[in-house]
């Protein structure tokens, strides 16, 4: 069993407490490593060490730390076999997942974020030809990024690239239950030779850590991306000393389907988009609106399809869908399992644990399709976050734009139609940061990536998201050495 430390200040060190949690391989529940139990005292070291790296880090030119983020994304590839099975054991995604979507995922979004920090710029406004007036970048200062453990190291990628190319320095909170691909993520930012202290990784409990960095007064900015009620925590605490927050929320994702779709091309983006990652994705469709002309034939050929997905092994090549990330987590979408039933909803596929072994060991759990949901089912409503589809049939197509946006969420939506025009008005007409037209959770470097509402606040993911890690700054030098000034007037 490995033994892991923390990154704080260029090296490697255990919690101030000396105390340690166990790391459990979703797939049989054994215990793979031990990470260290962070606690306020190590977020204390960690915030005092990117502080005294800022003004090294932030003097840099745009190029140095640019070329330095390019170096860290392909250093990052070079391990990605390495770092892709770490993520299959700690997280429990399919290896052809942890290399592609996870690992490779985060490899693209560092380069992406190196490209495009190099046009970061600021801009002279000619207010006054006696002047010389500017607009300048500045970055942030101590950036706390507390991630989730649905993409443990891609969502580390979305941010720290962004983050460090724009000159802040950070302190990285990984979750608690997946830790481990940040951690090897460190070993990588300590081969390309960062100042001590530019990165800093802190392991252990929302609860102590992320809420210490939240309320800390060293601290600048806080990105977090996790769930709603966690997300409003944060904002409380950020509050106290006015940090600027950026934080990506949950999605109750609509996925409406028009009676002239292509029930095919639905299903298809359909089954993928609500089971990849075990349904673990803020994107996946949360609601399913399929008008009454289609609806039969559309949940026959759903069901057909999401009962030949390959559930199994993490580290067989065939697998498509592996387990939930921890046994709190599989409990909690079972519970919603057994709400969808007692409110009435019916369970046409899965939704139980496998029997047989190996699998009877781990957190699976098979895919469910619920039909006969309701608006106002607490499958409905909340957000899953687990491999659950809630399918509701619709009258009219007038009106379900309205049931669309009926959600205290506003992520992502999206509208299946060979109509492209009606399928442009409806998606003109959701409350969402992003609406994809006969898709479903394609996503790219270079699309900016946030909701509405109670998905968040801030994007991540693009050249808009240097807005997230800088501060404008207004500079005014007066050119004319004049005493008086005419608009000196009391």
């Amino acid at each position: 069993m490995q033994q892991y430390k923390m990154w704080i200040n260029g090296k490697w060190v255990g919690a101030e407490s000396g105390r340690t949690y166990p790391v459990v391989n979703p797939a049989n529940e054994e215990v793979i490593a031990e990470v260290p139990l962070g606690d306020r005292a190590d977020v204390d070291k960690a915030v005092a060490a990117a502080r005294r790296a800022f003004p090294v880090w932030s003097q840099k030119t745009q190029a140095e730390r640019s070329r330095i983020v390019s170096r860290i994304a392909a250093a990052l590839g070079e391990r990605l076999e390495e770092v892709a099975r770490i993520e299959m054991l700690d997280h429990g995604a399919p290896i052809n997942a942890a290399r592609g979507m996870h690992v490779g995922g985060s490899v693209e979004n560092l380069e992406y974020a190196a490209q495009v920090s190099r046009v970061l710029m600021g801009s002279a406004v000619p207010v006054n030809p006696a002047a010389l007036t500017y607009i300048q970048r500045e970055p942030v200062g101590v950036c706390a990024l507390i991630t989730p453990w649905n993409f443990p190291l891609l969502m580390v990628a979305w941010k720290l690239g962004f983050a460090l190319a724009a000159g802040n320095t950070c302190v990285i909170k990984p979750p608690s239950i997946d830790s481990l691909s940040t951690l090897k993520l460190a070993e990588v930012l300590e081969s390309v030779d960062l100042p001590p202290g530019t990165v800093n990784v802190i392991t252990g409990p929302g609860g102590t850590v992320g809420e210490a960095l939240a309320s800390h007064p060293g601290v600048d900015k806080i990105a977090f991306t996790g769930s709603c009620d966690t997300g409003k925590d944060i904002m409380a605490c950020a509050s106290r000393s006015v940090k600027r927050v950026g934080l990506e929320l949950g999605g109750k994702n609509p996925f409406i389907v028009l009676p002239d779709a292509d029930i095919d091309a639905a299903v298809e983006g359909g089954v993928f988009a609500s089971f990849c990652n075990s349904g673990m994705i803020c994107a996946s469709p949360g609601r399913y609106y399929v008008h009454e002309s289609i609806h039969d034939e559309f949940v026959e050929k759903f069901v057909a399809a999401a009962g030949k997905i390959v559930v199994g092994d993490p580290a067989s090549e065939k697998t498509q869908m592996g387990p939930l990330v921890s046994a709190e987590h599989r409990d909690k979408v079972e519970g919603y399992i057994r709400s969808g039933v007692a409110e009435g909803a019916k369970l046409v596929l899965g939704g139980k644990r496998p029997a047989a072994p190996p699998l009877n060991k781990g957190y699976f759990v098979m895919p469910a399709v619920f039909t006969g949901v309701t608006q106002d089912m607490t499958i409905a409503r909340e957000e899953i976050f687990g491999p659950v589809v809630c399918i509701m049939k619709y009258l009219s197509e007038d009106r379900v734009v309205a049931l669309a946006n009926d959600n205290t969420f506003g992520l992502c939506a999206s509208v299946w139609t060979r109509d492209m025009p009606k399928g442009i008005r409806m998606a003109n007409e959701i409350r969402a940061g992003w609406v994809w037209i006969n898709e479903h959770l394609m996503l790219a470097p270079g699309l900016p990536w946030g909701g509405y509402k109670e998905s968040g606040i801030g994007k991540d993911g693009s050249i808009h998201t240097l807005d997230e890690y800088t501060e404008l700054k207004v500079i005014y030098a007066d050119l004319t050495g004049a005493t008086h000034k005419p608009w000196h007037v009391l």
